[in-house]
């Protein structure tokens, strides 16, 4: 029988637990956060097009993520963790003042935006990697599942009451919870204690050549990297685009796409239940269908689904996001050294992300032009094909991941 609950106990041990309550603060303020961007934007009279804009400024930080895994991997984790949301503190603070006063100029809009993306990339690709210096390996699944648990939850609270805030009082101070939210982890975060990986004597190119080299030393890693980078191509004009422009068209509006946002999270929780749980005997091709399924909403709304049924069918690619968060995750930890760790997930989500920009801004004008419904079916058919092609490919290639236990500190990885 499954312990479906097991995650929860690491609530109790004290060199983790300031981690899983500051992620669900801080993924509370993700959810204030993203409404208040598509809509306050479209408040200034911006329309897609300068949705798209902001977005891609929002994104191009991206580009940075391999510098920002060097950081993570040479200097203390929960430090950098506490400078990117004291950053994202400080830029949100600007973004609700803009939204407020609606007197701001787009430039400085699209400024601010670009600070928030380069917290992000700070972000992104420590948090994948603190856990392994919190936790022993066989408790590492448990503490991604609590993670994806506590970011839903997290993600639930603040689309769900964000929608409210937006619809009624509006973006900007939907910018400033999202600020205070920010700060507030960062106080939380300074709690934990993690190590410092000693690279002293090794120049920055070194490091992103040992990084690199890592990556690409299992096909699975990069097969699936190639897989999810069009996975997030889709699901960001989607959730970032389509869907609250095909909202804002009479379909029911802040409110209800906070809602469909927070059935997604919703779902999340569920998954990271299964994640915990799971162990499936062909790891690599199980994690590799999952995002298959985040093309379901895509599909209804091209159909031109009432938002009710977009709301209960999104949780079901909300628990198999997840569920692959976690499988992937801990699949890293235990395959990697800790001290390259950050570096490869780095690589991952730069190559993820790398196109986000080229992605927002040819997006806007595209939903435009062909209408959000035919994007959404567009997006939707990118995730079939793309999961499709890469369980044939996996298939021909290569072993699964050791899972079981991680490599010991400053081992020698499969070159």
């Amino acid at each position: 029988m499954l312990k479906l609950l097991s995650p929860l106990p690491l609530l109790k041990n004290p060199a983790a637990a300031p981690l899983f309550i500051a992620r669900l603060i801080s993924s509370a303020g993700v959810g204030f956060g993203q409404l208040a961007l598509s809509w306050g934007v479209m408040s200034l009279g911006h329309g897609a097009k300068g949705l798209s804009v902001v977005l891609a400024c929002n994104s191009i930080p991206a580009l940075l993520l391999i510098f920002t895994g060097v950081i993570g991997d040479r200097f203390r984790r929960h430090h950098v963790l506490i400078t990117a949301e004291l950053l994202a503190s400080t830029t949100w603070f600007g973004l609700g003042v803009c939204f407020i006063t609606k007197k701001a100029p787009f430039p400085l809009v699209c400024a601010l935006a670009l600070l928030a993306g380069i917290a992000i990339a700070m972000f992104l690709p420590t948090i994948r990697g603190i856990v392994a210096d919190l936790l022993p390996g066989d408790a590492r699944s448990a503490g991604n599942a609590l993670i994806s648990q506590t970011q839903s939850i997290g993600l639930l609270i603040g689309l769900a009451s964000s929608g409210l805030v937006v619809s009624t009082i509006g973006p900007g101070w939907a910018a400033f919870a999202r600020s205070g939210l920010c700060a507030t982890s960062a106080l939380l975060l300074s709690r934990l204690k993690t190590s410092r990986w000693n690279n002293a004597g090794a120049g920055m190119l070194s490091d992103l050549r040992v990084g690199w080299r890592e990556f690409i030393a299992y096909s699975w890693v990069w097969i699936m990297t190639v897989q999810y980078t069009a996975v997030i191509i889709a699901m960001i004009c989607f959730t970032e685009l389509a869907g609250p422009l095909y909202m804002s068209q009479g379909h029911g509006g802040a409110r209800a796409w906070g809602i469909i946002t927070a059935c997604e999270a919703f779902g999340a929780l569920a998954g990271a239940l299964i994640g915990a749980n799971w162990r499936p005997s062909r790891l690599v091709l199980t994690a590799a269908a999952l995002p298959a399924m985040g093309a379901i909403p895509m599909l209804l709304l091209g159909g031109g689904a009432p938002w009710a049924v977009l709301a209960i069918a999104i949780i079901v690619p909300g628990a198999c996001q997840a569920a692959y968060y976690v499988l992937w995750t801990t699949a890293l930890q235990n395959t990697y050294a800790p001290e390259v760790l950050v570096r490869v997930n780095s690589w991952n989500i730069m190559a993820c992300y790398v196109l986000m920009p080229i992605t927002v801004l040819s997006a806007g004008p595209l939903v435009e032009a062909i209408g959000p419904q035919n994007s959404a079916l567009g997006s939707g058919l990118l995730i079939i094909a793309a999961s499709a092609t890469a369980l044939l490919v996996l298939r021909l290639t290569g072993p699964t991941p050791v899972t079981s236990t991680a490599p010991s500190q400053g081992a020698s990885l499969a070159s």
